[in-house]
């Protein structure tokens, strides 16, 4: 049998190859044998599924794994946004599964393990789960998914009203109704579909909202080059901004109502300071290495300790367990905020700037305007170079030695090698340099006082690969 190792949140591999119905077998009893070997919960587990190919038939068959291992297994009845399963483990003290590949192409499904917290199991216990996984698990002799449930071993769960409830409680609906602005929502296929509809009315516009297991051949991956659809909704209907969800609604893309990107950076340091000025909240700040230096600035004027990660949700997840994090996030869309969980909720950060934009009357453009006006305009670029191991090695290497001691006419004054390794140039602008650790593709980032300039910055370094 194949080895099966997770990445930075959770195992992923493509349906029919190495993601089997046998392999998920294995998966489900090791993560059984490690809740009960550990002790983590006395509470079972919660499983839900997203609206993958076949999604909803490895879940049930993780589920009758768990319930024939003794475990008492609560599970959705329909297709559900992981962080709906994460609060789900928050509330029962229990072990979230989720059957999901998140932002990966269609082809892929996968299975990510949430700790009664609320948010994703740490790598120490995630190794644990690997350590468990037998080479086999004989499934011939498992009692069916209905006689589980008739026996009680296996409880249905409606996981998205429970879901809908806390977002009804912790965002103010009633002020992003008052304010009568519609909203579009491009659910890209996944399992945010039609929530943000439930929970709007007739202030949402829905798109790619059907049950389409292919995405239209379009990985859920809310990028501004998989979202053409979603600025030209937002303009012909007169919206006052739009949200995008990953497959499986952890992750936010947003446009203003003009129908421009507004990336992750900028949805940042808006609910930085919507959480620190505008409400008048405390705590840390938490950004990884790639992310915005105007949250640098932000923590300064509001008194607030900021720190820095390396890239990956789970550095970000330690801190908020650590401390007092009161913002907090990377750049590819994963953003948590205090008095939610401490996980990323893509429907919980997208109708949070909805409610920003109610309160203070503004339209999104209009508070983007106003971060620049007070803390000088950022712009950040972003390149995933596809190149040789070799040339790949070589560059990581020249950066290493800090050899790279000009970049676009700029002298290189500070080197941090937190994750990769971070240029700070003389006029404030930085570069990052880093390797994929699974593929030969150096990913390259910039920040600048503008967009052109960030883009010369990614440019000028990659031509040198």
């Amino acid at each position: 049998m194949s080895t099966i190792k997770f990445g930075t949140d959770g195992w992923r591999a493509v349906i029919a190859d190495q993601y089997t119905f046998s392999n998920v077998a294995r998966v489900a009893a090791a993560t059984a044998r490690w809740i009960k070997d550990s002790g983590i919960s006395q509470n079972g587990v919660v499983v839900g599924f997203d609206a993958r190919f076949q999604s909803e038939a490895f879940a049930k068959l993780a589920a009758r794994i768990m319930a024939h291992e003794g475990l008492h297994v609560r599970f959705s009845d329909n297709i559900c946004p992981t962080p709906a399963v994460s609060l789900g483990a928050q509330q029962f003290d229990a072990v979230g599964v989720v059957i999901t590949a998140s932002h990966n192409p269609p082809e892929y499904n996968g299975f990510k393990i949430k700790a009664p917290f609320g948010g994703s199991a740490s790598p120490a216990q995630i190794t644990e789960v690997e350590a468990r996984i037998p080479e086999n698990y004989d499934t011939s002799g498992l009692p069916g998914f209905g006689a589980l449930t008739e026996s009680g071993s296996i409880e249905l769960l409606d996981l998205n009203t429970r879901y809908l409830d806390i977002i009804r409680e912790r965002i103010d609906l009633d002020v992003i109704r008052a304010h009568g602005g519609k909203i579009a929502h491009d659910a890209m296929y996944g399992s945010g579909a039609g929530l943000i509809g439930e929970l709007l009315g007739e202030l949402a516009v829905e798109l790619n909202c059907e049950q389409n297991p292919g995405f239209n051949g379009v990985p859920p991956e809310p990028i501004e080059k998989n979202l053409t659809e979603l600025p030209q909704v937002i303009v012909n209907e007169g919206c006052m901004l739009g949200i995008a969800n990953d497959g499986d609604a952890d992750r936010v893309a947003m446009f203003d109502e003009q129908g421009n990107y507004v990336d992750s950076h900028q949805i940042l340091s808006l609910l930085a300071k919507y959480m620190a000025d505008t409400k008048g909240m405390k705590g840390e700040l938490v950004k990884t290495v790639s992310t915005t230096d105007m949250l640098r600035k932000q923590a300064e004027k509001y008194g607030l300790p900021i720190i820095t990660t390396p890239i990956g949700f789970k550095y970000i997840t330690e801190k908020i367990l650590e401390g007092d994090v009161l913002v907090c996030g990377e750049e590819s869309g994963g953003i948590a905020v205090k008095g939610h969980l401490a996980e990323r909720d893509g429907i919980y950060i997208g109708l949070l700037i909805a409610e920003m934009c109610a309160r203070r009357g503004k339209s999104l453009s209009a508070l983007v305007q106003e971060l620049f006006d007070e803390f000088g305009e950022h712009h950040c670029r972003r390149n995933d170079l596809h190149t040789t191991e070799e040339r790949k090695n070589r560059m990581i290497d020249l950066c290493k030695q800090e050899k790279l001691t000009e970049i676009s006419g700029q002298k290189v004054v500070k080197v941090e090698q937190i994750d990769g390794i971070k240029h700070w140039l003389a006029d404030g602008t930085w570069l990052l340099v880093r390797a994929s650790g699974t593929e030969p593709v150096l990913r390259i980032y910039s920040e600048a006082t503008t967009g052109a300039r960030a883009q010369q910055l990614v440019d000028d370094v990659s031509a040198m690969v």
